[in-house]
């Protein structure tokens, strides 16, 4: 097999194979894959705008039972010292803020609580989209979905029927790591499989809610398992074409193993977790040639620093992220974000021009708000202020209910 016969079907504008992709992977060098990815990005997102996000990340709960040794977020129930369960009061709090900072889109994402009904999550998006009508609502990654089938007995397409019903937008691509089965029984075995996450976001397709799909690196995974993931999601993002004629994913977004503070942080084989800054790359550079039918690829500033996102930019990557204005799941893993987890406008914007690129403000199906080509245009700066976490103790079913049917607290 060829390296510079791969690499020139993708300047082409041709598919490559799994077989080629892995090929690539493990022999192309790191400058010629650059340029093949920005080949790729320039055939699917032709020009030179980087787009960004204003939004805000929004945890309901931290409660969850799945035991991930990759996670220190979580509490467990019963843990009245840790776990919480944010009342609307804070909730609509938030999202006022964020309103306040121009978002146009909340990421909303929590635990796997065995507790809360099914009408809690119901209730929930019937309340945001009622009560703050201007802001799109994602929320509930495949993993959530899948909880909520088992405490409610409802198939997944009842569920995502029912919550876009109620204002629910779509679903992010949070729990994907790495879709390999051999990886997730190692790493997070009571968690939603491969399969099945790909099978819940296959129903998000159908309704045409809008998704994205992420991916995780350096879980001692293979550069084929890795491989295997890039081509359970093109297969179906093929499926979403050829049955909807639509995309299923708009955007693909990965990042690096964080394992500070995490059981994986602390087994012997610490030191053969998470990734570099080259692989980083690598990886990125090879998910954009691959994953040919995905047309954004998003850099990751929260876990990666800003300037590593900002070199991703020339290795296919057409988006900086997300302001995010709060960040506690990878944070609590040891992420850049634990320090500095909001990004404010301005300092999205002279990143990406340090990069070389125009800034350009999306909303979350990468409709260009505005475009700002301008180089001496400096955007307001609004200083967010400092928010409590409001943490809602979780005792009994009873007060579950309670909070869930209350109006504020």
């Amino acid at each position: 097999m060829n390296t510079q016969t791969i690499l020139q079907k993708v300047h082409n504008g041709e598919r490559i194979t799994y077989e080629e992709g892995l090929h690539l992977y493990e022999e192309a060098e790191m400058l010629d894959l650059a340029e093949a990815a920005n080949a790729r990005r320039q055939q699917l997102v032709p020009g030179d705008l980087v787009t960004y996000l204003i939004d805000r990340n929004i945890n309901y709960t931290n409660v969850c039972v799945t035991d991930c040794s990759f996670c220190n977020f979580y509490a467990l129930p019963g843990d009245d010292a840790k776990s919480y369960v944010n009342s609307k009061a804070v909730l609509g709090q938030k999202i006022e803020e964020a309103l306040s900072l121009g978002a146009t889109r909340i990421l909303m994402q929590g635990g796997h609580h065995p507790d809360l009904p099914y009408e809690y999550y119901t209730d929930l998006v019937r309340w945001i989209h009622t009560t703050y009508p201007a802001i799109e609502i994602n929320a509930f990654s495949p993993s959530e979905i899948q909880h909520m089938g088992f405490v409610s007995g409802k198939s997944w397409e009842e569920i995502l029927g029912e919550l876009k019903a109620l204002g629910l937008a779509g679903l992010p691509g949070g729990g994907g790591e790495i879709l390999d089965d051999e990886v997730r029984q190692r790493v997070s075995p009571k968690k939603i499989m491969s399969e099945d996450w790909i099978g819940v976001m296959k129903v998000a397709h159908s309704l045409g809610l809008t998704t994205t799909s992420t991916m995780v690196i350096g879980f001692r995974e293979t550069l084929a398992q890795r491989m295997n993931h890039l081509k359970r999601l093109r297969d179906a993002q093929d499926e979403a074409q050829a049955k909807y004629g639509r995309l299923g994913f708009n955007a693909f977004i990965s990042w690096t193993l964080q394992i500070e503070n995490t059981p994986l942080g602390r087994s012997r084989f610490r030191d053969e977790y998470g990734s570099t800054p080259a692989e980083y790359l690598r990886h990125t550079a090879i998910s954009r040639i691959f994953l040919d039918n995905v047309p954004h690829h998003q850099a990751s500033w929260p876990t990666m620093g800003q300037k590593i996102a900002q070199t991703a930019l020339h290795f296919g990557c057409d988006d900086y992220g997300s302001t995010m204005i709060e960040e506690n799941v990878v944070s609590a893993a040891g992420a850049p974000t634990a320090t500095k987890c909001a990004m404010n406008v301005g300092e999205m914007h002279r990143q990406i021009r340090l990069g070389g690129f125009i800034p350009a403000q999306r909303d979350s199906s990468y409709h260009i708000l505005n475009v700002y080509d301008d180089p001496n245009y400096q955007p307001p700066v609004v200083e967010l202020p400092p928010v409590q976490q409001g943490f809602v103790p979780v005792l009994s079913l009873d007060e579950i209910k309670i909070h869930t049917q209350g109006n504020s607290n």
